[in-house]
């Protein structure tokens, strides 16, 4: 069986966000037919609206195999019960549990909204971070086409109408399971006036802003991290001993991995801007390139800005040769403006003796372009002081 098309899973979704909906609304008004104080007697309105919430909860499938089961009570029930409190005045949480007991669909409800919007953030996740590579790939092309025209320039036309698309499909994905930016609504509305100063408005600043708040979504901030112990004391009172680990096991990640573990790295670090992961694949390893913009700041000349390029090679046998630096300088020269001023080749593994020696030459030399190198040691350096990036993705693991 063929596995199903992202419209078909979205389609899906939303069949259920709107049953859920509608068993929120209908909860809301379960609730408050409930009366407040003993009141014994049918209510045909309460009893229709638990109805009409049975059913639809039948078309609420389970996530990870739970589901609500929302039993609402007999309003007799409920009258007796409070009766039958009354001879406990002397124990209110007697009252408290009962009460909390009636709200207990309410509770389900919001356990399911959670469990839902989080699977749902899962199902989005691949397709997102396609778009937003494709959107940042739509403003670059604009940018240098556009560079030229007049500042109230119609910039509307078939590569504006894509960037335009493209922002729909991610609206799209986004649902109501993810929350939008701040700058969402500019965003759009810079992309409906369509004038050349809205495009400069959408490159510098509503695009960076959303596309900031998305990758940090994506990563999972908010998910756990397992720990297998239960009372960190227990660790200290039993005086671990023994080496202290340095080294990282990097063959727990993919190559995928690798890459998200560097841009990470450079999305929560201070003095780096606009991060970006770039669909232009045109290394032998089919690895992609990342950017950013690395701020440097001098209490005399200022703040300057340099565009950093940055190639992943997670290579747990193979050196970086000199081969390998050569065909990366040569690839640097075919980026567009604005000119890249850094190139950092960034591998899990490290550099031959003739890559370093090279490197070293051409940085000595008068070369606008530099670059660095991040070998493993390098690497673990860094995530040395940043334990949560190591925790996130398993480094620590055998």
């Amino acid at each position: 069986m063929s596995a199903p098309s992202i419209a078909d899973a979205l389609q899906q979704f939303e069949a259920v966000e709107a049953n859920l909906g509608k068993l929120e609304r209908l909860w809301d008004q379960i609730y408050a037919e409930i009366p407040s104080g003993i009141r014994f007697g049918a209510n045909p309105k309460y009893e229709d609206l638990c109805r009409s919430a049975e059913e639809i909860l039948r078309h609420l499938p389970p996530i990870d195999g739970w589901k609500p089961t929302l039993a609402f009570e007999d309003l007799d029930v409920i009258a007796q019960n409070r009766f039958d409190i009354m001879e406990f005045a002397d124990d209110p949480m007697a009252k408290v549990s009962f009460e909390r007991v009636l709200e207990e669909p309410g509770r389900e409800l919001r356990q399911y909204r959670f469990l839902f919007n989080k699977t749902r953030r899962v199902l989005i996740n691949d397709a997102l971070n396609a778009l937003i590579d494709l959107v940042d790939a739509d403003v670059r092309q604009l940018h240098r086409m556009l560079e030229h025209h007049d500042a109230n320039a119609d910039v509307s036309g078939p590569e504006w109408s894509v960037l335009r698309d493209h922002i729909q499909q991610i609206d799209t994905l986004l649902g109501s399971s993810v929350p939008r930016a701040e700058r969402w609504s500019d965003l759009r509305r810079h992309l409906r006036f369509a004038k050349l100063h809205d495009f400069y408005d959408i490159e510098e600043v509503d695009w960076p802003h959303v596309k900031a708040v998305l990758r940090k979504g994506m990563f999972g901030e908010d998910d756990p991290i397992p720990v297998q112990v239960a009372d960190l004391a227990s660790l200290v009172s039993a005086k671990p001993t023994g080496p202290i680990p340095t080294k990282l096991n990097w063959s727990k990640l993919s190559d995928e991995d690798f890459e998200r573990l560097i841009f990470a790295l450079i999305s929560s670090e201070h003095g780096y801007e606009n991060p970006e992961w770039l669909m232009q694949t045109r290394a032998a390893d089919r690895g992609r390139d990342l950017s950013v913009t690395r701020l440097t700041k001098d209490s005399l000349a200022g703040s300057l800005r340099s565009r950093v390029i940055i190639q992943c090679k997670h290579w747990l046998q193979k050196s970086v040769s000199v081969a390998e630096v050569a065909t990366l300088k040569e690839q640097m020269q075919l980026w567009g403006e604005p000119r890249v001023d850094v190139l950092i080749i960034a591998t899990s593994g490290r550099f031959s003796q003739d890559a370093v020696d090279a490197i070293e030459r051409h940085n000595k030399a008068d070369h606008a372009l530099r670059i660095e190198m991040w070998p493993e040691s390098h690497l673990e350096m860094l995530l040395a002081a940043r334990p949560h990036l190591i925790a996130e993705f398993r480094l620590r693991e055998t």
